[in-house]
């Protein structure tokens, strides 16, 4: 080859690299990954007289240390960077939520560290006696928040539970919502803590309804750990969980589409000696329709790898078991969903 054909040769090479990197840009620019996540228990280790914090202190029944701390945010970032790495997303999520997070600092500090991602966080403190709140996080460089807000759960003559938070994002010029919930616990008796649960159902389909008041395909995503799963009574008739894709594009009022329908994989907490699918992702009519925000059916998974379950019964790894500290990441598997955003 002479210098003439190698100079024609380097010239279109380097065109066509160029071309490769500019798509994978335009490619990545146009998906979103959004992760939901109940993390149990990531507490400081200081003793806030105003919840009921005491055991997850240094002194305290848990023996909450400095040490066990890092070790649970390592384990946090862990999964994160992991996803990064993933063959399957190949990215850092743009929208990070949490469940069971004591405070802003304690949240924002877990998601520290990582590598090329800074994040801005939305967080309101909830009622919640032992102080645990639903912490959100975003990548600006990806979404542009528009507004957030935290709805109180109107529980009577119990103890107060979770905010359920509302926020507003941009993905380019095209808005969507994101809706995260942390309902009342099966604790004690399932049947007697339904009705907090319906509470919580009714409270968070008031919003969705006031968001579609204004445009019924408006693009919303229900996050969250509902400690029911999707054929309970609150999931399915209250908030308004179906299965069916076709008959969510036909009730754009009224229903929301599960993403474990369909799903093979595993749940995402182990009660009892089965898997259960508590923690769930919920999408309106508009997530299913190319315009805007849109969601395949395989965009959704269960996330996990080997390490985050036990070795000898295949289990959440959990923080603690039974009192136990045992050191793993939670008691909960995330769950990941990927969105494609419509080009402008």
């Amino acid at each position: 080859m002479n210098k003439t054909s190698l100079s024609v040769f380097l010239f279109f090479f380097l065109l066509l690299l160029r071309h490769s990197v500019l798509s994978a840009k335009e490619h990545s620019d146009r998906e979103l990954v959004m992760l939901w996540w109940n993390v149990e228990n990531l507490f400081d280790t200081r003793n806030d007289p105003a919840t009921e914090d005491d055991e997850f202190t240094p002194g305290g029944k848990r023996n909450w240390t400095e040490k066990k701390l890092a070790l649970k945010q390592l384990r946090i970032r862990k999964v994160i960077e992991t996803i990064r790495i993933d063959p399957d997303v190949r990215r850092y999520p743009d929208i990070i939520a949490f469940a069971e997070t004591e405070n802003r600092a304690v949240f924002a500090g877990s998601l520290k560290k990582i590598p090329e991602l800074s994040l801005k966080t939305v967080y309101y403190e909830s009622p919640d006696t032992r102080g645990i709140d639903i912490g959100l996080a975003y990548n600006p460089e990806s979404v542009r928040l528009r507004s957030s807000k935290a709805y109180h759960v109107p529980i009577v003559n119990d103890k107060p539970t979770r905010h359920i938070i509302v926020a507003g994002f941009y993905a380019g010029r095209h808005p969507f919502h994101v809706i995260l919930n942390h309902w009342p616990s099966r604790a004690f008796d399932r049947e007697w803590s339904e009705q907090k649960r319906i509470t919580a159902a009714k409270t968070a389909r008031h919003i969705a309804d006031s968001l579609r008041a204004a445009d019924h395909s408006a693009d919303i995503i229900i996050m969250g750990d509902f400690n029911d799963e999707p054929h309970d009574r609150s999931v399915k008739h209250i908030l308004g969980s179906s299965g069916d894709r076709e008959k969510v594009l036909k009730e754009c009022r009224t229903l929301f589409f599960n993403c474990w329908s369909g799903y093979e994989g595993i749940g995402s907490y182990w009660y009892r000696n089965r898997w259960e699918r508590i923690d769930q992702i919920l999408l309106s009519c508009g997530m299913l329709q190319p315009k805007g925000l849109s969601a395949a059916p395989e965009t959704f998974t269960c996330y996990h790898f080997p390490d985050m379950l036990t070795r000898s019964s295949g289990k959440p790894w959990q923080t603690y078991y039974r009192g136990q500290y045992k050191g793993g990441y939670s008691d909960h598997l995330p769950l990941l969903l990927k969105v494609s955003v419509e080009k402008q």
